[in-house]
């Protein structure tokens, strides 16, 4: 059994060996990364690239025009430039290889987004085109150039392809992908929680210049070396997916901030038609492979449509989709054009995960509100399927870290940095230099700190890791003016309270600063989970001679937040004041304080690692897979008449619970009913009535007056009116009323003015009053899509304003159902049981139900059975739906009558 792991890159790339005898022209070669420096002195890493006249792409973007700082900002930040400078990392010691025991990859992989691994290896650029512009007017004279450009562009052979990457390779780690993806996996496969990996995804270089065979074979030798399925797709393709799909669209929406471009149309297709293509070229690999029994997990942002594609080819397969991202509220995630879309491909999976429970919460309501589904608390309710919903917070691997914290060069610069701040408090952080991060706010909380408590700039510094990332030009610009002012107002010849560092550090000076750190300080404005947290936390249990134990001042809008329950010290990232106030706490914090938070949050990190979040997550899909399975029509078994009649006639104490619509006879008006279809039903539950050993219930949607109207005929028979409002025993006059009649009537009246709202915009709508639920229904609506989108505003509406008053509202097909949450017809059939002493319970309980108002029921039977409280349980379904009852009847409600008349012969006779 093979377990698929499908993420954007695989875990391994290709470096071009170049050649001996050939010397590279001096303008080819590429310029040595610069400095550890300002972002004010000179561009970035991202901004390093071959000077050849190159179209730009997506992928290649011209760096940005930087302001100059001033004089003495630029010398009081040599110093620490030059401090860093040493560990300049290399590919070989920046990124280590996943599939080795022995190493790790850095959890949050910053680098540049653009030709990220052409800054390490030796690899081809992509030949992509640019998007289409902004405006369409501009489109015709874009693709001109393109053109153009195209034709004097270089070498290139047959097909495009370029004789230069014919000549040898190696397979090296990459820099690219989901670090922290790939240290859970390997921390499970090296303790055995897992085994038969096959990752999914692309080589993380441009192809399009590699000739075809050179394609076949790296794409051979890394499935049979690296146990990696390569994904090829085509540089065009990539750009518009990744960098601008998934770069500035999903991945700014995803955190909370709608992209007021691309403004065109255009624009939009392009990149959509993009994201499909790549999508569906990963479902196509996976089902190319795919073995009855494997296991497929899709993982993140960039996937979301491959459950959907795959389930389509597969459709028992066992599938799972983990978004390693936030996910947004409703009113967010609306805002983008494929939204039915993208949910849908999700809820192609058994089971979609998220970092924390806020995650699924908001998806389920996304689901309910967009897609007009029932969401519960467990998942989302499909037509004809189940989809599990859930969350699982990813970790690291402490003891690989600590272990990699043993190495001489981590050591050396553990003892160097000490003795570069010795008597400083130092606060750490790394982020990536984008609109998510926050290091803009950071920056201005600490300028806000060091003018509000002066006493403290000779005795602090912030050293702040600000990766590359896609450029931000105004960003960039105001982050530069912030460093500026700091160093300008509270910097002295012997101390420079702010050390910005505009590039990354190596892996080793990276744990070193974690080490000697007296805190760690991340404000994101939203973020799925911030690993950094749990490596701080790690580096901090006094492996290096002194235990710090430093606070952490984390950002509430971040998935780690939720972990630590108050442990940390939690910021809003927009109030400057709140994050300076977090500082001097965290610097001022005493020894004990410090010790109780530290020991908490241990023994989260250590609790949920890497290896226990793939178990976990491994575990929790196959238990929903199963149960999907038991619940699929084509699993529950026919129910045997022979088995039922049997154990019928060898008990005493019979309970019957049967719903009527649907089940005993077809939906419709109380009229016609009445006269169409009841005779026979009405004959049925007289003849099982008058054998004393029988109690029945029949369960209905309907109001009081009409399920009386239905039934009085039958003498003894029980009746639950309203989906379990109301119950009225058998032989008896009087109803009991489960819900507060001041309460009901007080919900119902909030909710009618918010449907009338509804009732106004959606054509041939009527809303359906009883006494203690409302029905908003718009089956003769002219308009579906239109119709069903007000449903599940409407849905969402009343979920939001009335669930304190402990109301749900539930989208169907054709309509919502505003009901109470506490009253239900499991809750009315726990009532009639209770009735029953010990010694008096039932032996043989029957439950038939036919939609989703049964479920509960069929769930509170088949816990009796479990819990061996009656002996003889059999509930059946007369649906075409998946349920959790243990049997089904092909022919609906004629089958069942069927063998409920088989019974009531037994008595006769």
């Amino acid at each position: 059994m093979t377990t698929f792991v499908c993420s954007l890159f695989l875990p391994n790339t290709v470096h071009f060996l170049e050649d001996k005898e050939e010397e590279k022209p001096k303008e080819d070669q590429e310029s040595a990364p610069p400095k550890l420096y300002d972002i004010g002195r000179q561009a970035s890493v991202n901004s390093i690239r071959s000077k050849k006249d190159e179209p730009e792409s997506l992928l290649r973007r011209a760096p940005p025009s930087y302001i100059n700082l001033p004089k003495r900002a630029s010398l009081s930040m040599a110093d620490h430039e030059d401090f860093f400078t040493p560990g300049q990392p290399s590919a070989a010691t920046h990124f280590l290889n996943p599939r080795d025991p022995k190493s790790l990859v850095r959890s949050d992989a910053h680098v540049p987004e653009w030709g990220a691994s052409g800054l390490f290896f030796n690899q081809p650029q992509s030949q992509a085109d640019p998007a289409p512009p902004a405006t369409i007017l501009k489109y015709a004279k874009t693709q001109e150039r393109n053109q153009a450009q195209k034709r004097t562009k270089g070498r290139v052979g047959k097909n495009g392809a370029d004789p230069r990457w014919a000549k040898e390779y190696e397979i090296v780690p990459a820099v690219q992908g989901n670090g922290g993806l790939s240290n859970a996996i390997r921390h499970a496969l090296n303790n055995d929680r897992i085994h038969d990996v096959l990752f999914v995804g692309l080589v993380g270089f441009p192809t399009d210049q590699l000739m075809e065979d050179r394609k076949i074979e790296i794409s051979e030798k890394l499935e049979e070396e690296h146990n990696s399925l390569t994904v090829m797709v085509g540089d065009k393709d990539f750009d518009g997916h990744y960098a601008h799909y998934c770069k500035t669209i999903l991945w700014p929406v995803f955190h909370y901030i709608i992209p007021d471009h691309p403004k065109s149309k255009a624009f939009l297709d392009h990149s959509w038609v993009f994201y499909v293509k790549i999508n569906q070229a990963f479902a196509d690999k996976v089902v190319q492979n795919y073995k009855r029994g494997d296991i497929i997990w899709v993982h993140d942002y960039h996937l979301c449509l491959v459950p959907q594609m795959i389930r389509a080819k597969l459709p028992d397969a066992q599938i799972g989709f983990f978004l390693h991202t936030a996910f947004p509220s409703s009113e967010v995630f609306r805002c983008l054009a494929a939204r039915k879309e993208l949910l849908n491909g999700m809820l192609g999976a058994n089971l979609v995960a998220f970092q924390i429970h806020e995650y699924a919460h908001h998806f389920l309501q996304t689901c309910s509100r967009i897609l007009s589904v029932e969401a519960t608390e467990d998942g989302v309710q499909l037509e004809n399927r189940f989809v599990n919903v859930w969350a699982s917070p990813i970790g690291i691997d402490p003891r690989a870290l600590s272990k990699a914290r043993q190495e001489p060069d981590v050591k050396e610069w553990i003892e160097t940095m000490q003795k570069r701040y010795e008597g400083k408090k130092v606060i750490v952080a790394r982020d990536k230099l984008d609109s998510i991060r926050g290091v803009r706010q950071k920056l201005l909380a600490f300028e806000l700190f060091l003018n509000k408590y002066p006493e403290w700039k000779d005795q602090v510094v912030l050293i702040q890791v600000a990766t590359s990332t896609t450029e931000d030009a105004e960003l960039a610009a105001t982050c530069s003016e912030i460093v500026t002012r700091i160093d300008a107002l509270h910097s002295t010849l012997a101390h420079n309270p702010l050390v910005f560092l505009r590039q990354d550090i190596s892996f080793s000076q990276f744990l070193a600063l974690l080490s000697i750190a007296d805190a760690l300080a991340i404000t994101s404005l939203r973020e799925g989970m911030n690993l950094t947290v749990h490596e701080f936390i790690t580096c901090q249990d006094g492996q290096a001679g002194n235990k710090k134990h430093g606070p952490v001042i984390l950002s509430e809008f971040t998935g780690s937040a939720s972990m630590f329950d108050g442990a940390e010290l939690a910021v809003n990232p927009w109030n400057y004041s709140g994050i300076a106030e977090a500082l001097k706490v965290a610097l001022e914090m005493t020894d004990e304080e410090k010790e109780r938070r530290f020991s908490k949050m241990r023994n989260i990190v250590m609790h949920h690692t890497g290896e226990f979040w793939v178990e976990n997550l491994s575990c929790h899909l196959s238990k929903v897979h199963e149960e999907q399975f038991n619940r699929d029509t084509m699993s529950i078994p026919r129910l045997s008449a022979v088995n039922l009649v049997k154990a019928y006639q060898v008990t005493w104490n019979r309970l019957f619970i049967l719903d009527y619509e649907g089940t005993l006879a077809s939906y419709g008006s109380v009229s016609n009913t009445v006269i169409a279809s009841t005779e026979r039903v009405i004959d049925v539950l007289n003849d099982l009535v008058a054998d004393e050993k029988n109690v029945v219930y029949v369960m209905s949607g309907r109001k009081v007056g009409e399920t009386e109207l239905i039934f009085n005929r039958v003498k003894g028979l029980g009746l639950i009116a309203e989906n379990g409002c109301f119950i009225r025993e058998p032989k008896a006059d009087e109803w009991t009323q489960f819900p507060n009649e001041e309460k009901t009537i007080k919900w119902m009246e909030s909710c009618k003015s918010i449907l009338q709202y509804y009732l106004e915009r959606v054509e041939g709508s009527y809303l359906e009053e009883k006494q203690c639920s409302l029905i908003f229904h718009y089956e003769k609506a002219h308009d579906n899509d239109s119709s069903s989108k007000h449903a599940g505003d409407c849905a969402n509406h009343i979920n939001d304003a009335c669930e304190q008053q402990r109301v749900k509202a539930v989208p169907t097909k054709n309509s919502v159902i505003i009901e109470p949450m506490d009253f239900d017809k499991a809750t009315a059939a726990q009532h009639i049981f209770k009735k029953y002493a010990e010694a008096e319970r039932p032996d043989f309980l029957f439950v038939a139900g036919n939609d989703r108002s049964d479920e509960g029921v069929f769930r509170w039977a088949k816990q009796l059975k479990d819990e061996w409280i009656v002996n003889n349980v059999q509930t059946v379904t007369v649906g075409n739906r998946n349920s959790v009852a243990m049997s089904t009847l092909t022919n609906g409600a004629t089958g069942l009558l069927s063998i409920l008349i088989k019974l009531a012969k037994i008595k006769s006779s």
